[in-house]
């Protein structure tokens, strides 16, 4: 099999009658390169919606030309075309035939194009699609606009293994071996029967370890579908897990007719279970926290077209605070965030839906200001939940990293829209806004125990396409759906925010393992899943800063609620989540103005800065996981005390200008950290930031002939100091291609496509393209400063 990303498209936005027509005219199109989002190249608006940022959808057509000679001789092969998704209502045609419609931006489809090849009277193929995103209020959060995943032609033999088709599976795991089972669907497109030989074999990626899993001869009927299983033990397999992710790489070769086809997939060999009392436990092991994050899908100036190279940073980050799993929040997600996840030894929880038959309240003036709009995904559930919940299971039944199948987010939220009477007023975790009568029972809207049907139904669909896997969702009102039934349909039970339930509901669901689906970044929440062995770990919300669902009114257009900001760099939350989650010494001082008492805001500002008034009260805290530590004020001793609520040490003192030292200890090992006052900016400093070598043995990119650089600009004064200065940077190169700047300020509205930006609490980031193998060099100007000049 040969398979070829399709970069190269043009754009039009606007709506036109005859756009698919394969001899259309479109020489004044833009060109752009897939994956792509429109959305984020455009103006933020007070017109768009607040839970999709403000940026707006509309119609586009995409229309894409490429050479049949190219892919070689087409005869007696089969052609496919693959989308790995497009946001969203997705028409497309081939040389002006109509091939399909899909509604989901989350999903994958493919069409075959073989008779079309046969059809085509010359050289020329072309490719349009249509994107309808003109209900722009679909969501609570930004989902971009177009085609947002790759595109791939794939050329087969007449007898293929087609996309999806091969299955690997972890039966059983000793102290020395391992069971697997292996299996590929053969498809046969020839007019006769055939006999087909069947080989699938493991190799260690990045080791020597080498497994046979068997070969056969079968005869698949023509034009039918035949299925190839082998069942092997293994003798000292490598086993994959958070802190060792082994990977193998599984050949499945076919020979038929005389010819050999070669199909590859990376697996993980491991097995699982959720234990309702010991929690998580992975290949036979002690139990295992689940430290997780929530993501959604986007990375500012991308949008939601998100390389792979910006993922890999960012999952280094949350792996650096002792983050080892994922929830795909509220939607499967593009393929390369799974292939990092494998590689980097990250635990995931798929998920389909945020909706199922009834649209939930969306915000589009400001964060639960009413009236909300109701567009979204719910008017295409009733048809096409099926057809989508199954491409997310086989799309991903082969991730190691994948450990659950969730059916819904929040799907039981409090009128929201289902109701009941066994609740005269509800008030979900988000409600402080909420009007009365929306709180209060309404006997005309959806009943609850509706959810407990779909949910059986949803539950059913997964255990027949994965039987390895247990179902989930994440519960946000299951003080009623704990008597509705809904509980009692899953094999895995998640809830938002409840932590207070676990004990009570421990007890009356002894045979369910639980944990948190999502979680505030509290210390009490965090207690609550490392003091009880029987709720399997949490996931906080989030793990990085996202576009929508934007907390106030316009020019607000994200959320910072994440461990990380849109630039990749940590947030105030960052260093507390650290010293909480890994074992590693770690210790980090952040100070605040001290205004004479305690913040219940566990989101007030605090700085890593020294620069106070003489005399000033400032408070200073210490997230460490220290076994001893001494802080001084120049030759000062300061005394700290631990707060049992926020989870960090804390003291208050008169300021004054002398270096604030810190010197602690775990296990033996030292721990240092320094603030002192900074001087005035008088230097742009970047850094070009490098994956560890080691990743690049997993690597698989969309468009691997290219490389991303990710330059992290910081300000600085004349000792090398990071200072806060928010200044103009402006970009220019002569030969690498700008890709955006970002600076983390979700108040920021400066068009992504600008080649400025302001940079926020002194730093920025940029990102710019080259040829692979290609030297450039990029220059950065500020008013007043000497320019910078990087070499790539």
């Amino acid at each position: 099999m040969e398979q070829y990303c399709l970069t190269n498209w043009k754009l039009f936005l606007g709506d036109l009658s005859n756009a698919w027509q394969k001899d259309f005219a479109d020489q004044g199109w833009k060109k752009v390169t897939v994956p792509h989002d429109w959305s984020i190249t455009q103006d933020f608006t007070k017109d768009a919606s607040s839970g999709t940022g403000y940026l707006p959808g509309g119609i586009g057509w995409y229309r894409c030309h490429f050479s049949a000679a190219e892919l070689g001789d087409l005869s007696d092969r089969v052609l496919q075309i693959r989308f790995e998704g497009v946001y969203k209502n997705a028409d497309v045609w081939v040389n002006g035939y109509h091939l399909g419609y899909r509604p989901s931006g989350y999903s994958s489809f493919q069409y075959d194009l073989t008779d079309l090849a046969a059809f085509n009277n010359n050289d020329e193929f072309v490719i349009a699609v249509r994107v309808d995103h003109s209900d722009i209020a679909d969501s609570r959060w930004y989902n971009g606009s177009g085609i947002t995943r790759p595109v791939y032609l794939a050329v087969l033999d007449q007898v293929y293994v087609d996309r999806y088709d091969v299955t690997f599976e972890t039966e059983a795991i000793t102290d020395r071996a391992a069971k697997v089972n292996a299996s590929a669907i053969l498809t046969n497109a020839l007019d006769t029967e055939t006999q087909v030989t069947v080989e699938q074999t493991l190799k260690e990626i990045g080791g020597e370890s080498f497994f046979k899993l068997g070969e056969e001869t079968v005869s698949v009927p023509a034009h039918g579908k035949r299925a190839v299983v082998f069942a092997k033990e293994l003798a000292e397999p490598k086993l994959w897990s958070a802190e060792i992710p082994a990977l193998y790489q599984l050949e499945t070769k076919v020979t038929a007719e005389g010819k050999e086809s070669h199909y590859l997939e990376n697996v993980g060999i491991r097995k699982f279970v959720f234990d309702p009392n010991k929690g998580f436990l992975l290949n036979n092991q002690p139990a295992t926290k689940l430290k997780g994050v929530n993501l959604h899908e986007d990375a500012g100036c991308f949008g939601t077209a998100v390389p792979t190279a910006v993922w890999l940073r960012r999952l280094f980050k949350i792996k650096e605070a002792g983050g080892n799993a994922i929830r795909m929040g509220h939607n499967p997600h593009a393929q390369n965030l799974y292939d990092l996840c494998d590689a980097l030894g990250f635990f995931v929880i798929d998920e389909a839906f945020d909706e199922w038959e009834n649209p939930k309240n969306k915000w589009c003036r400001g964060h639960n200001i009413y009236p909300p709009k109701y567009e979204g995904y719910a008017k295409d559930f009733p048809v096409w939940h099926e057809k989508d919940l199954v491409d997310m299971v086989r799309r991903n039944k082969n991730h190691a990293s994948v450990i659950a199948w969730s059916i819904g987010n929040e799907i039981d939220y409090p009128n929201d829209p289902y109701a009941n009477q066994l609740f005269n007023e509800m008030t979900g975790n988000n409600d402080a806004n909420k009007p009365a009568e929306e709180r209060i029972y309404n006997p005309n809207r959806p009943d609850t125990r509706r959810a407990t049907v779909i949910a059986r139904r949803l539950t059913d669909i997964v255990h027949r396409e994965d039987a390895t896997r247990p179902v989930t969702l994440a519960a946000a009102f299951p003080e009623l759906s704990s008597q509705t039934g809904l509980i009692d349909v899953l094999d895995l039970v998640g809830y938002n925010y409840k932590e207070n339930l676990y004990e009570d509901h421990h007890k009356r669901f002894p045979d369910k393992p639980f944990y948190s689906s999502e979680s505030k970044h509290s210390y009490s929440q965090w207690l609550a899943v490392k003091n009880n062995n029987y709720i399997s770990g949490h996931f906080i919300w989030t793990g990085v800063d996202f576009l929508g669902e934007a907390r106030g009114v316009f020019p607000r257009h994200g959320t910072y609620r994440g461990l990380i900001d849109l630039c990749g760099y940590p947030t105030i939350m960052f260093y507390k989540r650290k010293s909480w989650w890994v074992e590693a010494a770690t210790g980090k001082l952040y100070t605040r103005p001290y205004d004479g008492c305690k913040t219940e805001d566990p989101w007030t500002p605090v700085f890593r800065k020294w620069n106070y008034r003489d005399g000033e009260d400032v408070e200073i805290r210490l997230y460490t996981n220290a076994d001893q530590f001494t802080l001084k004020m120049g030759q000062t001793d300061i005394p700290m005390t631990f707060d049992e609520t926020e989870g960090y040490y804390t003291a208050v003192t008169h300021y004054q200008n002398v270096p604030l030292t810190l010197e602690a200890k775990k296990d033996g090992k030292p721990i240092t950290d320094l603030l002192e006052a900074v001087g005035e900016s008088c230097q742009l400093m970047a850094n070009v930031w490098q994956a560890p070598v080691k990743w690049s043995r997993f690597n698989r990119t969309y468009n691997p002939d290219k490389v991303i650089h990710q330059i992290e600009l910081t300000f600085i004064d004349n000792k090398g100091r990071a200072t806060s200065d928010e200044r103009i940077v402006t970009f220019s190169s002569d030969d690498a291609a700008f890709l955006g700047f970002e600076n983390g300020n979700v108040d920021d509205i400066t068009n992504y496509v600008e080649k400025w930006r302001r940079s926020f609490n002194g730093r920025m980031i940029c990102y710019v393209q080259t040829d692979k193998g290609q030297k450039g060099s990029v220059k950065f100007s500020v008013e007043g400063f000497s320019p910078l000049v990087v070499s790539l």
